[in-house]
Parts: structure tokens; C-alpha cells; sequence
């Protein structure tokens, strides 16, 4: 029986004859070079970086030869975020990738395919395409053209890839046509479907509608009539811009990111013989002018003609047809006509008046077949310039996962996750060249909490972390880690009358005092004995330094020894007494009863005879979660002082001795207290040395005034810390120049800084902080979490009593007592 159905295989109607040193060659004698293409991050980019990626494709382009097609294909489709549960992962790890399971995003691929074609097939209309005949004759190559277009790719590539800004790269013959295991971008189109080893399925092409299988498919396509007067390389982005600043985007961006639903973006510039082109407008002219008479029309289209003319001669102009379609697609008429909606919205916002095409959308679908753009229909595309075609480009993608193993979870601005890194890669490409991190937010920005959020990450990839904290921030997190690993970890030092704050300096598990052991040792004594205005004479220090030795040696070889501050007094009363005596020491070289007298508070039975007598035996060195709370004492004369000396000894002997691991104190609120002459060098050595031990200085604080204001600030902290975290500052922009000034930023980061939680969705619940790698990686992140993420890092003092005292009920099991509240409040 005679099939009767207008119907065909894909095979025989497919325009390709094969694919030749990984171009693609058609039927018609087509050459087709096809690339992917790495773009920028969206909202990162100033109206400078715009305009220099619009100059590099104007110079590009222009090196390419006459009848050449530049085909820019950008794919938005939407896919969900999937979890590995296969492999290991922590409690909170578990309960983050829990919460962004199948969350959907918009996944975004930019391809370019550069074809040289004929005159004669750049002239072809819609009713010559290849699916309009039933059979094409394969033409030869000229293989002396085939060379000379190799070159001109060849420069085309080296302009885009040494702008700074667009990366191509070649896709290779198994990328274009698939393997056993991959698609092919062929395939792929034609499936509508960027995965691999997706199933055809039948195509039904029609004049006004284009069905493949279950998906529905509407071309909305750019008439010369529907353009604005004029077209630019940016538009302003009011939605994350302020009275002070202003977020842009690239002109098409309303077509890419921002239009969420399937759809491919072809954006087509055909490079023609440009004398030619105006040698016709000069004959059209001519003919208007003549026929002015009989129409007012032609009398104004003559005047447009001239204009163009004029344009083109007295600014040396490259005149080119230019086309641009948006093929979206939905899988029912009730969700299609929902997208066709959203696409003329958009279109909209460009300023351009949407036009649903209802005759060529089938043809102009085929000619997007990769490769194929020489089945392009001239009457689709209008005659511009160069510089204005180039304009309906999209410059910008989502932002990227680093390739890095090491760093943190955070989200883009549109909630799709992502993994950053602040340290590794940055160093390796020399991005920043410190790890030091500044992080600052007023009073309800998140700080806290995002501090929180990078800890437990970077505590799960094995960092050392100590903590100076104001404010009883990190409790919850501290205490979890505590309890899951079993007391062997987690160590919170706070102080209270009933527990207070205790340290045992000569305390040591492995008995290993190295010299910066023993000089912190010495710098801890000789601050308990000396004020700042009484600095001690050299056989001062000589005797507490012979004295200390001593008593370590006393240490390594007696294990009776009472190893504390108590022990080392009476060490100094009885023994070292005698030695001194011996010598015949003078007192007026070493006043030994002063000596004994001033460190009296500090010995048993004293005032203070808990700080330095801790029976905890606890080794800090090996422990990689310490927190010291301060707030209680942060304005006590004499503890403050000595609790300080103590942290710092302990992070420098870190520092020093645990090779190849990394290491990290974070100094809260508490920084303005450590600034004072004995530790303002302490800060300063830290920040200027940490970096050759695989460390880093955190400073976190919210009282910008205090910024501003203090050259310690500037000369220790900011100038050393190349890792800036910024949250939201927006009660802080009419004093903002004080603040961009100090902290070096560009008005594009006070853009962003300012854009900060402008939009947020009110459905999900996070904020969004600004970061800075260097100056050179800037963008705005989110800071999104689980719910049992929420109530370990929540500052908010009704949720952290919640917490404890749900706690304390289940006899101190915090885990279960954040699985049991986030059931509640789910």
C-alpha cells in the first residue's frame, strides 16, 4: 500500500554530507566551524567591560570573509538540582543538599558556529530551503576558500579568547556528531535536549507551528519595523539598582537568563559584500526619489535611505543583515501560551515590539540546525551596521562552580547552588595573594551567620579554626561539633563566676617546647610581672628566660612534676632560688621577691589562681575547633590581656608546627578590644606572616565608624586582606564614599555592595553577601541554608534559648534537639 502521509525520515532530509577536520561540510558546499563559548558571570560586569566585549566580536567579525554567517546559539534550560547520595557526608552537609534536592534552574550553554557559504545560497528565500526539496546535490569545496576561511577562524578565535572576557573553544568531531555514550549538538537540537542519550522523537514541522514529540514550539522573531530607534550595548537593570548606583546587563540579557522557561536564543550576523549592500541602497534611493511624486512614503523612506548612506560613507561603517528568533517551547497549548507570553514580555523590556511569527517558524527552526545556517531565508534578516547587530548579543551566563574540591556552599542570586572557592585556586592563579578575610555587615546582616556557614564547611574539610568571639555567636556550632565528635573536639572557653575561663600555658601532650613555644611562654610571664611603662632590663629577661628553660627540662625528665603555672612558682620559689644564689645573682639585676610578689594573685590561694591552673589537660594543638568567648571580660584590665596572649601563643604554635594543614582564627567584635600596644603587634605579625604557614585572619565587625576611623584597621587588617566579605550596607550609603575609599572598591562593587537583598525572593529565606577576591572576582552570592543549618547558626537570642533548652531535655543531645525543631516548624 502507497504511504499517503507527508511524511520523511530525518536522515534523508538532514542537509549534511559529513563532517571534515571537525567542520561540518553540507550538501550545499557549506563550511561550518563550531565552537562553545565560556561567557562572563551575570551582575559582574561595569558599562566599560560591555563596551570591550562589543569592540572584540566588531573586531572579529571584520576579519571574517565575505558571505561568511556568524551564528550565536545560546541554550536556557531549565534542569534541577541533583544529590550524590551515594557518597559520605556529614549531618549538616546531609541536611544542606537535602534542601536543595530537585530545585530547578536555568542552565545556560552558548555555542557559536561561523559558516562560509555562496552569494547565491546567502540570497536563498524561505521556499528554497533544504525542507522544501526532496533532494539536494552534493557541491564541491573549493579547497583554496576552505583555507583562506581557516585562517580568518583562526584570528577570529585569537581576538574573542585574548579579550579577557569570552573563552572559544573548538568542539571536536565527536562533540558535533556523538558517540556510542554522548549526543552530538546535532542530536541534541534536534531533540531539544542538552542530555546525553536522549531519545528522538518525531518531528512535525508546519508553517506556523513546530512540534517535537510532546514539546510545543513558538518563534518570536526581531522585524526591522518592531526595533527601538536606537540600541546600545547595556541596559540599566532596575530591579538591583539604587539612586546611587546602577546594576547593568548586556541589551538581549532580557532574552537569556532573566526569560525562565526553555527556550534557544539565535542570534545571526551575515557578513555580505558590504559595497554591494550599498550600491543597492544607492539604486533604491535613486528609485524612491523618482517615484517621491505619487507617495509621501517614498519621499521618507528615500530620507532613511540617505541617512544610512550618509552614516556608512563618513564613519567607514560595515553594513551586514542581522536576525535574531527565540524558539521556546512548552509540552501542552495551556503552558505554550504561558511562554509565549513571558517571551513578548521580555522582548518588551528590550524596548521592541513582540512579534510571534506564524509563517516561517518551521524554516527558521531548521536553519538553527547547527551547522546549517546557510538555509538561512534572506527575507527574515534587515539590513544594519555592524556595530548595532552586534548589540542583540548575550554577554553574560551563570555563575560557575569552582573546580576546586575545597571550598563552600553558597547560592547565585537566583537560588540555583553553588560551590566557591575562596583560598585555593584564587592563590594558585594569583587572583589574591593572601587568604586573609575581612568580613563586615551592620547590625541584622547576616554576618554572623554567614561566618558561621563558612566555619562549619571549612571545619568539615579538615581547617584548624580558632575563634576570639563577642556575642556567644558560634555556641550552637561548637557545641554540635563537640557532641559528635565526642568530646574530643569543639572546645568552648568562656567565663563565669561558676566556670571561669582556665589555661595551663606549660601544658603540652607531646612535651615538645620549641623555641616560639617558649617565648610566648616568656612573653606571657614577663606581661603578668611588667606594665607597658615599665619595660624589663635584659637580665630581667635573661633570668625568666633560664628560669622557664629549666623548668621545662624539669618537665620532659620528671613525670611527678605538677605541670601549671602553680608548679612553675614554686619551681622559681625553692629550686631556681638556690640556682640564683649560686650565681650570686643580684637583686638589683633579678629583684626575685618582686618576681614572686607580682605573680603571688596568679599562684594558688591568689585572685586569679584558675586562669593559668587548668586540670582540663587539653592539648589545643591538635584540637581543630576552639572558640574563646570574651565578652565577660573584654574590658577586665588583666584577664582580657592575658586570655589574649594565651590565644595568640596557641594559633602561632598552630601556625608553625602543623604542616600542610590549614589553619584559620577568626577574631569577631573582639578585635577592637585586641587593639591594644602589647597586641597591635601580635595582629600585625599574624596578618603579614599567616599566608607562609597555609593560614588566614578572619576580622569580622559591624561598626563601620570604627572602619573608617582607625589607621590600625587600614595598615594592619585591610591592606593585608585580600578576601573581603561585604553584607548589607544600604543605612550606610549616604556615608558610603568614606567606605569605598577606605576599602578600595570600584563603583561597579559599590553597585553591587548596594544591590545587596534588594530583590529577594520571598519564598526562600536567606541573605545575600557581596565578595571580593582581590578586586579581581567580584559578585554577589546568597547565603541560603538548611533548616538545621538555621538553628545552630541563628544569633537571634528566642531561637538560641529554644535550642539550649530543648537541649537540655534530651540530655545534651543538640542533634536530636535540631531534628526535633525543624519537624516543628516544617
Amino acid at each position: 500500500m502507497r504511504n499517503v502521509l507527508k511524511a520523511t525520515t530525518i536522515e534523508k532530509k538532514l542537509p549534511f554530507m559529513g563532517v571534515e577536520r571537525d567542520c561540518i561540510v553540507s550538501k550545499d558546499g557549506d563550511i561550518t566551524v563550531c565552537f562553545k563559548a565560556e561567557l562572563p558571570e551575570i551582575f559582574s560586569l561595569t558599562k566599560h567591560d560591555y563596551e570591550s566585549m562589543h569592540n572584540t566580536w566588531i573586531k572579529a567579525i571584520k576579519v571574517l570573509p565575505e558571505y561568511t554567517i556568524v551564528h550565536k546559539q545560546d541554550w536556557y534550560i531549565e534542569e534541577s538540582y541533583h544529590v550524590d547520595f551515594e557518597r559520605e557526608m556529614s549531618f549538616f552537609e546531609r541536611a544542606n543538599e537535602l534542601h536543595f534536592n530537585e530545585r530547578p534552574f536555568l542552565n545556560h550553554i552558548s555555542y557559536l558556529f561561523i559558516t562560509k557559504t555562496t552569494k547565491e545560497r546567502a540570497r536563498m528565500q524561505s521556499d528554497f530551503s533544504s525542507l522544501c526539496r526532496g533532494n539536494i546535490i552534493p557541491k564541491d569545496l573549493n579547497k583554496d576558500a576552505f583555507v583562506r576561511f581557516e585562517e580568518a577562524v583562526a584570528q577570529f578565535v585569537q581576538i574573542i579568547n585574548d579579550s579577557g572576557f569570552i573563552q572559544v573553544r573548538q568542539l571536536d568531531e565527536n562533540e558535533i556528531v556523538g558517540t556510542e555514550d554522548k549526543d552530538g549538538i546535532i542530536e541534541k537540537y534536534l531533540s531539544l535536549s542538552i542530555q546525553d542519550s536522549a531519545s528522538l522523537q518525531d518531528i512535525a514541522l508546519h508553517p506556523d507551528r513546530v512540534q517535537i514529540g510532546d514539546k510545543r514550539l513558538c518563534v518570536h522573531t526581531f522585524q526591522l519595523d518592531d526595533l527601538p530607534a536606537k540600541v546600545k550595548t547595556d541596559y540599566r537593570f532596575e530591579k538591583y539598582s539604587t539612586d546611587n548606583s546602577g546594576c547593568l546587563l548586556s541589551y538581549a540579557a532580557p532574552l537569556g537568563l532573566l526569560l525562565n522557561c526553555n527556550h534557544i536564543f539565535n542570534q545571526y550576523v551575515i557578513i555580505d559584500d558590504s559595497d554591494e549592500i550599498l550600491r543597492r541602497f544607492e539604486k533604491s534611493a535613486r528609485n524612491m526619489q523618482s517615484l517621491s511624486r505619487y507617495s509621501r512614503t517614498n519621499q521618507i523612506n528615500k530620507e532613511w535611505i540617505d541617512l544610512f548612506l550618509n552614516v556608512a560613507h563618513s564613519e567607514g561603517l560595515m553594513a551586514v543583515r542581522c536576525h535574531c528568533n527565540i524558539i521556546a517551547w512548552a509540552e501542552n497549548d495551556i503552558k505554550l501560551k504561558k511562554v509565549k507570553n513571558e517571551v513578548g514580555s521580555q522582548i518588551a523590556m528590550m524596548g521592541c515590539k513582540p512579534h510571534y511569527n506564524s509563517v516561517d517558524a518551521a524554516t527558521l527552526y531548521w536553519a538553527a540546525i547547527p551547522g546549517n545556517s546557510g538555509d538561512f531565508p534572506m527575507e527574515e534578516s534587515f539590513y544594519t551596521f555592524l556595530e548595532q547587530a552586534v548589540c542583540f548579543f548575550v554577554e553574560e551566563t551563570n555563575y560557575k562552580d569552582s573546580l576546586s574540591a575545597f571550598g563552600i556552599k553558597m547560592c547565585d542570586r537566583v537560588g540555583k547552588p553553588l560551590h566557591i572557592d575562596l583560598w585555593e585556586n584564587p592563590m594558585k592563579q594569583g587572583i589574591i595573594s593572601n587568604r586573609n578575610m575581612f568580613i563586615v555587615g551592620g547590625s541584622g546582616s547576616g554576618k554572623s551567620f554567614f561566618t558561621n556557614h563558612v566555619l562549619r564547611q571549612y571545619f568539615e574539610q579538615q581547617a584548624h579554626i580558632v575563634i576570639v568571639d563577642v556575642g556567644n555567636s558560634y555556641h550552637g556550632l561548637c557545641n554540635l561539633i563537640n557532641k559528635r565528635t565526642g568530646g574530643q573536639d569543639g572546645i568552648y572557653f568562656t567565663y563565669s563566676d561558676k566556670s571561669p575561663i582556665a589555661f595551663n600555658p606549660f601544658y603540652n601532650e607531646d612535651k615538645i617546647f620549641d623555641i616560639e613555644k617558649r617565648e610566648s611562654i616568656k612573653t606571657l610571664i614577663m606581661t603578668l610581672w611588667k606594665k607597658d611603662t615599665e619595660p624589663a632590663t635584659r637580665a630581667e629577661e635573661v633570668a625568666v628566660s633560664n628560669a622557664i628553660a629549666l623548668y621545662i627540662n624539669k618537665i620532659k625528665e620528671d613525670r611527678a612534676v605538677d605541670v601549671s603555672f602553680n608548679g612553675f612558682y614554686e619551681f622559681v620559689k625553692t629550686d631556681y632560688q638556690k640556682i640564683l644564689a649560686q650565681k650570686d645573682v643580684r637583686e638589683k639585676d633579678f629583684d626575685l621577691l618582686n618576681f614572686l610578689n607580682v605573680l603571688e594573685p596568679f599562684y594558688s590561694g591568689g585572685e586569679y589562681d584558675f586562669l593559668l591552673n587548668s586540670n582540663a589537660k587539653i592539648d589545643l594543638l591538635h584540637k581543630r575547633f576552639v572558640v574563646f568567648e570574651v565578652d565577660a571580660i573584654k574590658d577586665h584590665p588583666i584577664l582580657f590581656q592575658i586570655v589574649t596572649l594565651i590565644i595568640m601563643e596557641m594559633f602561632i604554635n598552630k601556625m608553625r608546627r602543623l604542616k600542610g594543614e590549614r589553619k584559620l582564627i577568626v577574631i569577631e567584635e573582639a578585635w577592637k578590644a585586641l587593639m591594644n600596644k602589647g597586641m597591635e603587634t601580635y595582629i600585625k605579625y599574624l596578618y603579614k606572616t599567616v599566608r607562609k604557614f597555609y593560614g588566614s585572619v578572619a576580622t569580622v565587625t559591624q561598626e563601620i565608624d570604627d572602619i573608617i576611623s582607625s589607621d590600625i584597621v587600614k595598615q594592619s587588617i585591610l591592606n593585608n586582606a585580600d578576601v573581603k566579605c561585604l553584607l548589607d550596607l544600604r543605612k550606610f550609603q549616604n556615608k558610603f564614599e568614606a567606605i569605598q575609599g577606605l576599602l578600595g572598591l570600584t563603583d561597579q562593587e559599590k553597585t553591587q555592595i548596594l544591590s545587596l537583598n534588594m530583590a529577594n525572593n520571598p519564598n526562600r529565606k536567606y541573605k545575600e553577601v557581596f565578595i571580593s577576591l582581590g578586586g579581581v572576582q567580584t559578585n554577589v552570592y546568597a547565603t541560603e541554608v538548611s533548616k538545621e543549618e538555621y538553628w545552630v547558626y541563628s544569633t537571634e537570642e528566642t531561637e538560641k534559648f529554644k535550642l539550649q533548652q530543648l537541649t537540655d531535655e534530651l540530655d545534651g543531645d543538640i542533634e536530636q534537639a535540631i531534628k526535633q525543631l525543624t519537624r516543628e516548624n516544617k
